[in-house]
C-alpha cells in the first residue's frame, strides 16, 4: 500500500502538517508533532483504524484516497529467488553499480 495523506489534503485545500493536526484536534485525535510528521511525510508504521475514520472525516475523503494498493509489489513464497536466477542465466559479468565521484551515496531508487 501506498499512503498519500499529502496529496489527498492538498487536494482538500489542506497545504500545512500543522493545519491538519489542528482540524484532527478538533475531532478528538491528538497527534503528537512527530508522529504528524511521519503521517505527513512518509510512510506510517502503524495507524489505528479509529484514526483513519477521523483523517477520512475532517478531509471529507474515502479511505481509498488515503491508502493506494500496489499488488505489483506482492511477490509469492519462492518468486524473488526465480525471478533472480531467471535474470541473473546466461550472464557472467557482475552488475555495474554507477558510483558518484564524490564519494557519496547515490539516492534510492
Amino acid at each position: 500500500m501506498r499512503w498519500n495523506l499529502r496529496l489527498t489534503a492538498a487536494n482538500k485545500g489542506v497545504w500545512k502538517a500543522s493545519e491538519l493536526q489542528r482540524s484532527l484536534a478538533e475531532h478528538g485525535l491528538v497527534i503528537s508533532a512527530g508522529k504528524m510528521s511521519g503521517l505527513w511525510s512518509g510512510q506510517p508504521v502503524s495507524l489505528k483504524l479509529e484514526d483513519l475514520d477521523v483523517i477520512c472525516v475532517v478531509l471529507g475523503c474515502e479511505i481509498g484516497d488515503l491508502l493506494i494498493p500496489e499488488p505489483e509489489k506482492v511477490s509469492r513464497p519462492g518468486q524473488a529467488e526465480t525471478e533472480r536466477a531467471a535474470v541473473g542465466a546466461g550472464t557472467t559479468a557482475p552488475a555495474v553499480i554507477p558510483k558518484r565521484r564524490d564519494g557519496r551515496s547515490l539516492p534510492p531508487e
